[in-house]
């Protein structure tokens, strides 16, 4: 299983981006899938997780209201919409795949260990 995230960028404060994560192989629909993000010196936070089939989204208090995770199951891909982007969400975003549960469970769906695949990462700068 594969995964690459892209859609990161440098973007003023206030502002919106779209970040994508491409899924190949393994078997896409089995899967809850996961944003992260991490800064230099700090542990990989978790920002926001999605269901098997999109009807279950969950998002870490910090960024609720202003991101929303989604999925498209036909073309393998997760999306993080973000919004009203402060310079505290500047980090590098990682999607991240849960084989072994298809849906969300509480205690373990924020717990970066639960996920076993894990792409590449893409930079979110937020400009001030």
């Amino acid at each position: 299983v594969q995964l690459q995230a892209y859609g990161g960028g440098l973007v003023q404060a206030g502002g919106s981006l779209r970040l994508s994560c491409a899924v190949s192989g393994g078997t896409f629909t089995t899967y809850s899938m996961g944003w992260f993000r991490q800064t230099p010196g700090k542990e990989r936070e978790f920002v926001a997780a999605i269901n098997w089939n999109g009807a279950t989204p969950y998002s870490a208090d910090s960024v609720k209201g202003r991101f929303t995770i989604s999925r498209d199951n036909a073309k393998k891909m997760v999306f993080l919409q973000m919004h009203s982007l402060t310079s505290e969400d500047t980090a590098v975003y990682y999607c991240a795949a849960d084989s072994a549960r298809a849906n969300l469970h509480k205690g373990v769906v924020e717990n970066r260990g639960a996920y076993n695949y894990w792409g590449q990462g893409t930079q979110v700068t937020v400009s001030s």
